[in-house]
């Protein structure tokens, strides 16, 4: 199964009575921090406080009348969890979604509140099977690998291009890479010239491990506060649209992503989780060259728990500083 950039306007026509069409935000600060010109997708901003809803709804929305009755199982630590129960309550189809046992917590509570039944799995267990145990005649929405999700996904990307124009480069958090092979599909279409990055946690590198060899790569479950990365592998739908259409991969330290997140949300005052910084941490970082260029950054998330945000604050250091002092 591939996926292709008809999938994903599709989507986009499925989707505009639902989805929001997020605000494109910049920063003064940031260009001169890099010397480029830089254009944040914020999809914190979208349904549910993530780029998820996109694929979750084209993907239950697609759903015939016999399916939609039994109903729909799905695994997530967080954001694929909301989107499914959202998409469901929207749509009038039950959800069940399995979550970690160390889930934030308030993405479990926001789970529940939109009438999902959640089933914990323990520490050590394989949510895959966790899942497959208790299915039964429920449809599996993945939080990745599923067509329908990709090409829901590539909709961000679509918005972003058609609402700045040109772009030379897309950096784009990853996970399993839905987010990033359905951008990459839609930006490469619009932008054949276009260069797309994937940035991931250093601690959580499956997809950049799969890109440098050209093969999928497992890795065990990684420990990062990148939640919304703590894949480990690519899919089999996935890597090959990575494999075709981006240019590089990125990581970024668990560290390097703290501070920017908190830069984020103190610069621009932008509310956003560690995931959905990812992007914008390499930017920032200037794990690129970015001078003079227009570049397009996805912040894929804002779903942060604020007490363990609150914890972590004496760990900030604005990046900015220096620089203003001078």
């Amino acid at each position: 199964m591939t996926v292709t950039f008809d999938d994903i306007a599709s989507a986009h026509e499925r989707l505009k009575p639902q989805a929001r069409r997020t605000p494109v935000l910049n920063s003064a600060q940031v260009d001169d921090l890099t010397g480029a010109k830089v254009y944040f997708k914020c999809e914190n901003f979208q349904r549910m406080g993530a780029f998820k809803f996109r694929g979750a709804y084209n993907a239950l929305s697609r759903l015939g009348p016999e399916e939609s009755r039994r109903g729909v199982i799905a695994f997530s630590s967080g954001n694929h969890a909301q989107a499914v129960a959202l998409a469901g309550k929207l749509l009038g189809i039950k959800t069940l979604i399995v979550m970690p046992w160390d889930a934030p917590k308030v993405k479990l509570a926001a789970t529940r509140g939109y009438g999902a039944e959640v089933v914990i799995y323990k520490k050590g267990e394989d949510r895959e099977k966790v899942a497959a145990r208790i299915a039964g005649k429920r449809i599996l929405i993945p939080p990745f690998n599923h067509p329908h999700i990709v090409a829901g996904q590539g909709t961000a990307a679509k918005e972003l291009i058609e609402d700045v124009g040109p772009l030379d480069m897309l950096l784009v958090p990853c996970g399993g890479g839905g987010l990033l092979s359905g951008s990459a599909v839609a930006a490469r279409h619009l932008l054949p010239n276009i260069k797309v990055i994937g940035v991931e946690p250093k601690a959580g590198d499956d997809v950049t491990r799969s890109f440098k060899k050209k093969k999928i790569v497992r890795i065990d479950v990684p420990k990062t506060i990148a939640d919304g990365a703590r894949t480990q592998a690519p899919g089999s739908i996935t890597f090959p649209l990575l494999m075709e259409h981006v240019s590089g991969m990125l990581t970024v330290t668990d560290e390097q992503l703290l501070q920017a997140m908190f830069f984020l949300w103190e610069r621009m005052k932008v509310l956003i989780e560690p995931t959905g910084a990812l992007a914008a941490c390499a930017v920032l970082n200037k794990k690129v060259p970015l001078k003079n260029l227009k570049v397009g950054v996805i912040l894929s998330g804002g779903n942060v728990d604020l007490h363990w945000a609150a914890a972590q604050m004496h760990k900030y250091k604005d990046p900015g500083a220096k620089q203003r002092r001078r």
